[in-house]
């Protein structure tokens, strides 16, 4: 019996990142019959925060991506396994190539493989793995196995490529494999292949594909229809989370409700079958109505929705649209039922400047996300956007994570502004949690949040505060309350500073009971029932009218949320 071993490299362990991918493809070769008695198949993944990885990072410097490899290729040797399969990403790809060359050193005999996103998208340029598999993986990665492993029934090998230590020689006329139908996959979950618990949470694949040609995504060049995975293995999947307690479930579906019906159906079968899992989607906007709303806000969840930006002549560059009056009203359906949601940004578009990009941040935040992603623009490989990417003149890094450097309406010296800006809104607004009361100390002001957040990045900068030294939300609120004080006092509105403390404190240990479990104690200016009143969001007319009562709450997570005693 041959030993087949599937592997990656991860950010983290964490229930956004685990080894789904890796684990897909394992679970589809054992599952096979013919694997019996003629394949055994392991599954171990590595991440960047494993202690011996994080100090190869701290001793090593530049020579640390080597140093990973290595130790990524002893480990996977002491197995002993016939077959190394990689699964390769924009983030590991240079250090898993590492490991293959260092494996085959530790061990002469073995045959490696790697597929993923990076292979697909340019099987040619790997030259450390003996096979390529470009495409889904499950197919023909189990057929490779098979053939190598000497069973007589193995297929043809689809989207398979040999590198013969000079050159890549394609294996069929097919250079990409074809995608295997979900109702024919197997259920890593299921079969014991992954434990989610181990992880903290599961990546919970829906569906495959994608209806729109968004060319900055891999799904760009990819067949422009959705396949969905059958409802039983759906069900059987919750049920398994459910059992095994999983508190977190991240839903892998590029457009999860591009299907209204099969979304209400989703959503009611989470809400029969869970009790308190927390579920994250991604959905388009344009697809939300109320009824959709609704049944969101019935489950815990949280939605993240790619704006990437507020100007519909950039998005035509990626394709992508934007029908603004139609966005804030379905946006606004989410604000009525109460569900939680977060933009995400792109910085760096071909057609976009930096002006742009701070028209796109005042947009998003005039509809109250509960968070706000920022990123630089990524040029990958094997996407739409690579190819049109000369014809805009971007300039990109050759090697992971392909950051455009320079665009003819965005700079170096404005993409260097841009992320410092980023940096800037994430600190303050979306790890400060300031959704419940930011546009109310805006309004006083009578700035624009980018113009709020330029002038909170040069405090940052003048007062030497490192970002990313600030992931205490205690630590962040000091922050936000010593900027706040300097805004209002050069405008002469410290009359505003107590309700503004008290609406930052009050709503910070809220939503730290709520996300971390912790317990706080909070001393407010005025009391805690009128500071949670709508009326405290007009922090200047409150300030004119409320009378102040001291008062202490103590806060702290309670079964259905934070509690205030």
């Amino acid at each position: 019996m041959k030993k087949a071993l599937f592997t990656t490299l991860l950010i983290e362990k964490s229930p956004q990142s685990l080894p789904l991918g890796a684990a897909c493809v394992a679970s589809a070769a054992k599952s096979d019959p013919r694997s019996k008695g003629l394949l055994e198949v392991e599954l171990i993944d590595f991440n960047r925060e494993e202690r011996e990885i994080v100090k190869l990072y701290d001793t090593k410097g530049p020579k640390a991506v080597y140093a990973i490899g290595q130790y990524i290729a002893g480990k996977i040797a002491e197995k002993k396994p016939d077959f190394a399969c990689f699964s390769v990403y924009v983030w590991n790809h240079v250090i898993l190539e590492e490991a293959a060359l260092t494996l085959k050193k530790l061990l002469p005999n073995i045959i490696t493989l790697a597929g993923g996103p990076e292979v697909t998208a340019d099987p040619y340029a790997f030259r450390s793995f003996d096979y390529l598999v470009s495409g889904n993986g499950e197919t023909a990665t189990k057929e490779v196995l098979l053939k190598l492993s000497g069973c007589e029934k193995a297929e043809e090998l689809d989207g398979v490529y040999y590198f013969d230590g000079a050159k890549t020689i394609p294996l069929a006329a097919t250079c990409r494999a074809h995608p295997c139908p979900p109702e024919q996959l197997s259920s890593p979950y299921l079969d014991g292949t992954i434990d989610a618990s181990r992880y903290g949470g599961a990546l919970w694949e829906l569906a495959r594909g994608c209806p729109f040609k968004c060319s900055y995504c891999y799904e760009s060049k990819g067949e422009n229809r959705v396949s969905y995975f059958p409802m039983e293995r759906i069900e059987k999947e919750l049920e398994l989370f459910e059992r095994q307690k999983i508190a977190q479930v991240f839903v892998l579906d590029p457009t999860y409700n591009a299907s209204k019906e099969r979304a209400l159906k989703m959503l009611k079968m989470i809400k029969q079958k869970t009790h308190g899992m927390f579920f994250y989607f991604e959905a388009r906007a344009e697809f939300i109505d109320r009824e959709l709303a609704h049944a969101f806000s019935e489950i815990p969840c949280a939605l993240q929705i790619g704006m990437q930006s507020a100007d519909p002549e950039v998005l035509k560059n990626v394709h992508r649209t934007l029908d603004k009056k139609k966005f804030v009203k379905n946006i606004g359906y989410l604000n009525e039922a109460g569900v939680t949601f977060g933009f995400d940004l792109i910085y760096g578009l071909p057609g976009d400047t930096f002006k742009g990009f701070k028209k796109s941040i005042d947009f998003a935040l005039s509809l109250y996300p509960n968070n706000l992603e920022l990123f630089c623009l990524s040029v990958l490989p094997g996407t739409k956007l690579h190819d049109d990417a000369k014809g805009f003149n971007l300039v990109w890094q050759q090697m992971p994570p392909y950051n455009v450097l320079r665009t003819p309406t965005f700079d170096e010296g404005a993409l260097a502004e841009a992320k410092s800006l980023s940096q800037a809104v994430n600190l303050f607004y979306t790890q400060g949690r300031a959704v419940s009361w930011f546009n109310s100390i805006l309004y006083p002001l009578h700035q624009a949040p980018s113009a709020f957040f330029t002038d909170f990045e040069r405090y940052l900068k003048a007062n030497q505060i490192q970002v990313e030294e600030c992931g205490d939300p205690r630590k962040i609120r000091k922050i936000q309350k010593a900027f706040v004080q300097k805004k209002f006092e050069e405008r002469h509105l410290q009359k505003l500073l107590p309700i503004t403390f008290d609406l930052i404190e009050l709503y910070g240990a809220l939503s730290d009971a709520d996300g971390e479990g912790l317990k706080s104690t909070v001393h407010l200016n005025y009391h805690v029932d009128d500071v949670l009143s709508e009326y405290a969001l007009d922090i200047q007319y409150f300030t004119q009218n409320a009378k102040k009562h001291p008062y202490t709450a103590n806060i702290e997570a309670g079964p259905d949320g934070a509690v205030i005693r």
